[in-house]
């Protein structure tokens, strides 16, 4: 036997020596030695058990006949301690048992161990009053493996050097495990070197533990013969892709360091000492930093190389810009993945961020990260990727999925059609019974956690997201095509540049596309007008297809409080699908049962059909995000289009028309409660009637006589004024009519001039204005920068 691969669990003094599960490696994923195995019920050479009333269950298991010509026994020598050890190993994995070094005895003279003492891995009892465990709180307690087993074997070196066994005990006090899970018990898990090799190919190539561990089931021909477990695998993989970046992370520092040199406004931090080779490091450049200033109300922490398919343990926080593609905020490399450098990244990346944290930010599944989010980002809406929980669904489901096929789009219905909190507990509750599934404890886990994944609870938050069901474009896919499984170090700060040239790239073209092209307009509306020409050309394109969904939608009034009516809404024939608008007429602000604006910054086609029969014909200006628009990268606070003579009227129009129709409908329902009631508004009526047509006619002239009317053009209030000291100069009586129309024409040129001239003026103030801000955040970072660097010389 090759002693060079053997592994022990190695444990100091008796029944109180650290168990198997207990070991320091515990924050890696491990297998319990024997918990829950089925067992092979051993019997002596007679064909029974041995009542021996001692602890445990009151019964010795010894070996089975066959086996007893290669057990040890007294007086049996080894050339060396390690050959005493891997022949015990041995002879256990015969019999189905785990071993581990339980004591040892050292020479006074030398200080050298003279004698060992190796047990069964279920020798002693579990002390749960060690020191290093009654201090703080165990937050997920391993099963009880100790029993008191006293199978054991001892052995002393003699003067010649030989190691000479000394005591051997063969009975256990528990049942001894199958041979063909053997290979799940913790001495005999072992990776040799043919399978070390075959593994770092495969994870090179890109796969993942559970992908690697069929195809080395498939070489060596069952689970039994590879000699260990997937647990075992990933942790390998684990602990490999960590050893080799230690040796590279200096590289990033370096590169980090020159960037800086580079751009002063480029920030980046080491957690801990920048020599150390296992520190967490952040970076966001200057457009990074900036971005977020634009388009920072959602975030994406994206962490997943944790899926152990990736070399790097490489995560960005991403965002959504104003043409719905992923916009990039900064990254980390984590290679200490404990809840205080979770707390530390997200710490420094909101000072990197000038201290101001999103609306909602978006992560795995994981309650590690949530505890460090729950403690910096307290007001933040905290989601978990819906779509990582269908991935994980598949893992922990594949029973299920192979059985049922319809199970998955019924999970899938049951997450994202709900429109009530109650709609989808009833729909859970009928899955779980339906397949069976009440009981399973993985979705016990994500039901328990519903609040922070399921879309019904999340809508009134905004997440920047078009759609419920869809898939948010910056989950997972900033660096997709650049960054995968098979990228080392070396590989990565090419690929990581190209990815962000790539991005920006993108990013002009689509500025470009919406500023020199024109959408086609599906409707005479001029609502779709108006938001063709402030919408980015995709979220336009989003808008439209909501209005011209409004078509085939029916809005009729369900109630009216006053200041707030309530429409119902839905298709013709669908009145069960309905949904709820509640409208304020005076506030021209309307809410939907569905919450489309909140949770994507667009108003839905529910809120669009109620605009449609209440005659608002554009946009109220509080429903159209800034973040959404053309010019959602200035920080000029100017209307693009608020020159449109047109828009500005139907919207006056459009007010005045819904207050006074609200008014009326007051006015009414008071005159029509009795006959002197309504005899005294029908008097009323005629006389505003009267009043409202001579108001009519006057305006009508003064319109004639000032020339504001002609060809359907329209002027403002301040043209007027400007225009009235010539007006004085003559009359309709004092001029001819081919007069008064060359005068007309004058003044129209003057007037085109005039608007030509504002609108360079007007240009050329936008370019200042946004230099100016331009400057003005620059001087921020680098005032921020300098905060920085000061409080790091304290």
């Amino acid at each position: 036997m090759d002693h060079e691969v053997l592994e022990f669990d190695i444990g100091l003094g008796g029944s109180s020596a650290p168990e198997a599960d207990d070991d320091p490696s515990a924050g890696l994923d491990v297998d319990e030695d024997m918990a829950d195995s089925p067992a092979l019920h051993v019997t002596t050479p007679a064909g029974s058990r041995v009542n021996n009333g001692g602890s445990g269950s009151g019964e010795i298991y010894l070996p089975e006949g066959d086996l007893l010509d290669l057990e040890p026994y007294e007086g049996m020598e080894f050339e060396s301690e390690e050959a005493a050890k891997a022949f015990y190993n041995s002879y256990a994995r015969r019999v189905g048992f785990s071993t581990r070094v339980s004591s040892s005895r050292r020479s006074r003279r030398d200080g050298a161990i003279i004698q060992r003492q190796f047990v069964c891995a279920k020798e002693g009892f579990r002390n749960l009053n060690e020191k290093r465990t009654k201090d703080r709180e165990i937050k997920r307690p391993r099963t009880i493996t100790r029993v008191g087993c006293k199978a054991s074997l001892s052995v002393k070196m003699q003067d010649s050097g030989k190691w000479v066994v000394s005591g051997f005990v063969r009975e256990h006090n528990h049942e001894l495990v199958a041979p063909d899970q053997v290979h799940c018990l913790r001495s005999h898990r072992q990776i040799s070197g043919p399978a070390k090799t075959l593994i770092d190919t495969l994870q090179a190539a890109g796969m993942g533990p559970r992908r690697i561990m069929s195809a080395l089931i498939k070489e060596y021909g069952g689970i039994s013969k590879v000699g260990f477990t997937e647990v075992d695998c990933r942790n390998y993989m684990r602990n490999n892709r960590q050893r080799s970046l230690e040796g590279d992370i200096q590289l990033l520092l370096d590169y980090l360091r020159q960037m800086h040199s580079e751009s002063p406004n480029f920030f980046y931090a080491v957690q801990g000492e920048e020599d150390q080779s296992t520190s967490n490091v952040f970076w966001a450049d200057a457009k990074a930093r900036m971005n977020y200033t634009y388009f920072g109300d959602t975030v994406t922490f994206d962490t997943t190389y944790r899926s152990n398919r990736y070399r790097l343990p490489f995560a960005p926080f991403t965002g959504v810009n104003h043409h719905g593609q992923p916009v990039l905020f900064g990254c980390a490399f984590l290679i200490n993945e404990s809840e205080a450098s979770f707390v530390w990244l997200f710490s420094t990346w909101l000072m990197a961020m000038s201290g101001h944290p999103p609306v909602s930010i978006t992560t795995d599944h994981d309650p590690v990260i949530r505890s460090a989010i729950m403690q910096v980002f307290p007001d933040t809406r905290h989601r978990f990727c819906k779509w990582h929980i269908f991935k994980k669904c598949q893992e922990k489901l594949s029973h299920v999925f192979l059985k049922h096929p319809t199970f998955e789009a019924d999970f899938h219905k049951c997450v994202n059609l709900p429109e009530s909190i109650e709609e989808f507990e009833s729909c859970w509750l009928s899955l779980l019974d339906r397949y069976e599934l009440r009981d399973h404890e993985w979705l016990q886990m994500i039901y328990n956690d519903r609040r922070q994944w399921v879309p019904v609870y999340l809508r009134d938050t905004f997440f920047a997201e078009m759609s419920i069901t869809q898939r948010s474009d910056s989950m997972n896919s900033y660096f997709d095509g650049y960054v995968n499984a098979s990228t080392n170090l070396t590989q990565f700060f090419k690929l990581y540049e190209k990815a962000l040239e790539s991005r920006n790239e993108k990013e002009v073209k689509a500025d470009y596309d919406t500023m020199n092209t024109f959408p086609v307009l599906k409707t005479p509306s001029p609502m779709e007008k108006q938001a063709s020409e402030f919408y980015t050309r995709k979220l336009f394109v989003r808008f439209q297809e909501e209005l011209v969904g409004t078509l085939t939608f029916m809005a009729s009034k369900a109630d009216d409080d006053g200041d707030i009516i309530t429409y119902q809404v839905a298709k013709f024939g669908e009145d069960h699908k309905a949904y709820y608008v509640r409208f304020n007429v005076l506030e021209m602000k309307a809410t939907c049962s569905c919450r489309m604006f909140e949770f994507s910054g667009l108003l839905c086609r529910h809120v669009l059909a109620v605009f449609r029969v209440t005659n608002v014909l554009t946009l109220p200006s509080h429903y159209v995000l800034k973040r959404w628009t053309q010019n959602a990268k200035s920080n000029v606070i100017l209307e693009e289009h608020v020159a449109d003579v047109y828009t500005n009227y139907l919207e006056s129009h459009t007010v005045r028309y819904n207050t006074l129709r609200h008014e009326a409908f007051k006015f009414v329902d008071e005159g029509a409660k009795s006959l002197d009631t309504y005899n005294v508004a029908v008097t009323a009526l005629q006389e505003a009637a009267k009043r409202v047509s001579l108001s009519t006619k006057n305006e009508g002239q003064l319109n004639m006589l000032n020339g504001r009317i002609r060809g359907g053009s329209l002027c403002d209030g301040n043209q007027i004024n400007s225009t009235s000291r010539d007006n004085r100069r003559f009359s309709s009586q004092d001029l001819s009519e081919d007069d008064i129309d060359k005068r007309i024409q004058e003044l129209t040129n003057e007037l085109e001039y005039a608007k030509r001239k504002c609108e360079d003026y007007r240009s050329n103030l936008l370019s200042v204005l946004k230099d100016i801000e331009d400057h003005k955040l620059q001087l921020s970072i680098k005032v921020q920068n300098i905060k920085i660097n000061m409080k790091d010389g304290l």
